[in-house]
């Protein structure tokens, strides 16, 4: 499978996955400069697949629209995304080029946030990241606990292409929740090779990050007592536990 993380600005992925003719499927062009440099001549995209309405996800909309006005663009169901040409919503399933992805509601980072599975490739946005998750701009922790969860049971082959190359920085914090995790210390190690050579950190399978990634371990003790500690009290159930380790990140200053 032809598959490409394009970098743009300072730590997005654009995603770019080629048929065997050449024709693309973009998503969440942010930036269009690293879409057009990497298209170049050839074939027009067989379609743009989006999924939240900030502007490093949508940015680069206008001028790929410009050069290949004919291209499918399809989002959430968000006024804020303006050049959507098909809006989609959970449970749909489009067939695109030869592929086909199931689109997924995964609300939490934003209120409309998809994520579209297929392929055995999951293309997330800001939803899940490696190690970590998205912050909550629109969404409650419950509701993003709820997302994450569905994106945890999708199969362990899952590969995940999230927006951003957070995988480092998010190591610190889990290391300091699940210290004493042996697939955390193994994954953590791959990263710093992988990033020490120029290499993204992604993708990466989805049952890596169901042994790594402390934001779907939180039925795990370790994880929990570690959360429990640092809040200086017990937490009746998971989404609490979700809950005060999102905070517990959001002022980590690591």
């Amino acid at each position: 499978m032809n598959l490409h993380a394009l970098a743009a600005f300072d730590d997005n992925y654009i995603w770019l996955l080629r048929d065997a003719s050449g024709r693309a499927l973009v998503v969440d062009p942010g930036d269009a400069t690293p879409v057009l440099a990497a298209i170049g001549d050839g074939p027009a995209p067989h379609a743009i697949v989006i999924t939240h309405h900030h502007s490093d996800h949508i940015g680069g909309l206008p001028a790929l629209l410009a050069r290949w006005p004919d291209t499918p663009v399809f989002a959430p169901d968000d006024a804020r995304i303006v050049h959507a040409t098909q809006r989609v919503s959970e449970g749909q399933v489009l067939a695109i080029g030869p592929w086909q992805f199931r689109v997924l509601a995964v609300p939490g980072h934003t209120r409309s946030h998809l994520a579209y599975v297929g392929e055995d490739l999951l293309f997330c946005g800001d939803t899940l990241f490696s190690l970590g998750c998205g912050r909550l701009f629109e969404g409650t922790p419950a509701q993003m606990h709820a997302s994450l969860s569905k994106l945890a049971a999708l199969p362990g082959d899952t590969r995940v292409c999230c927006a951003h190359e957070y995988t480092l920085a998010n190591a610190a914090f889990a290391l300091v929740v699940d210290a004493d995790n042996p697939a955390l210390q193994q994954r953590v190690k791959e990263i710093r090779v992988l990033r020490s050579s120029g290499h993204p950190s992604l993708p990466v399978r989805l049952d890596t990050e169901r042994a790594c990634n402390p934001f779907l371990r939180c039925h795990a003790a370790g994880v929990r007592a570690a959360v429990q500690q640092h809040a200086g009290m017990a937490l009746p159930d998971e989404t609490a536990v979700f809950a005060a380790l999102r905070a517990w990140k959001d002022g980590f200053a690591g």
